[in-house]
């Protein structure tokens, strides 16, 4: 049993693959698992995690707390 990833866009109650898939007959039956893909990046699932007001005072404690490198200084 081989295993891959694919993309697909769900329209009309049919999973479309965005590209071919090579190597499967037609009518071949598969097992398919089902991942939302992020849409605005590696921490978009963190979205609403946290209030306005916590991720704008953890963004002050960072921005007063931790040393600011210069990147000349890595030359």
């Amino acid at each position: 049993m081989s295993h891959r990833t694919i993309e697909a866009i769900y329209s009309g109650g049919v999973l479309r693959p965005v590209s071919t898939l090579d190597g499967l007959k037609e009518n071949q039956r598969v097992l398919v698992t089902v991942t939302d893909t992020p849409e605005d990046g590696p921490l978009a699932g963190w979205k609403g995690g946290m209030s306005d007001e916590d991720a704008k005072e953890m963004i002050s404690i960072i921005e007063a707390e931790f040393e600011k490198v210069d990147p000349n200084e890595w030359k």
